[in-house]
């Protein structure tokens, strides 16, 4: 049973996370990119990729989508941090910014999602290995986008991106990613 104020804590929560929908992410700015992905927009297509990889890989496609759906979830606090920043910033770690996002919301959200990015963050298993590989592997795509949009400077996420694959299913749809133009997928019903 949820109370009036655990109900509006975890409204709170899902209105907070709407603001993913209109965040940019950062480090597309660097590469010149004018109107760069939302962080809602990165973490959907995650979530796909996830599941999609988790298929591949014999993993539980559910908990890695969940996973990835809830990997960035505390930038809202936080934002996105481009890597060269970090070298110069301590934020909080993503553990202690969930627990206040979700501090007022019903306890089964609280423990659900502290638990679920406890994992994400700190885990060793295959779920956990194919979420952070679905997180590269759609940063690489998003940047094949981008080349063949013109930007030119998206090749050290391209090349940061495949270096950090884990799973050979990654690798494999990072290399077709890497042959292919975005909208290769039309040919197969347009042929």
């Amino acid at each position: 049973m949820t109370d009036d104020k655990q109900a509006r804590g975890t409204a709170s929560y899902l209105f907070e996370a709407g603001m993913l929908k209109r965040a940019k992410r950062q480090g597309w700015w660097i590469a010149g990119v004018k109107d760069p992905e939302s962080i809602a927009e990165h973490s959907f297509r995650t979530g796909v990729i996830g599941a999609v990889l988790a298929m591949m890989e014999g993993a539980d496609p559910a908990k890695v989508a969940l996973l990835c759906l809830f990997h960035d979830t505390q930038e809202t606090r936080v934002s996105d941090i481009p890597h060269i920043s970090r070298r110069y910033l301590t934020a909080a770690s993503n553990e202690r910014v969930t627990a206040d996002q979700v501090s007022a919301a019903h306890p089964a959200v609280v423990a659900g999602l502290q638990a679920l990015v406890e994992e994400y963050e700190n885990a060793e298993n295959l779920e956990v290995t194919v979420a952070h590989d679905a997180d590269k592997l759609e940063c690489l795509i998003q940047a094949v986008e981008y080349r063949e949009q013109g930007y030119r400077n998206v090749q050290p996420w391209i090349d940061s991106s495949l270096g950090s694959l884990k799973t050979e299913s990654a690798h494999a749809l990072a290399e077709a990613a890497l042959t292919m133009t975005s909208l290769e997928w039309q040919k197969v019903y347009l042929a």
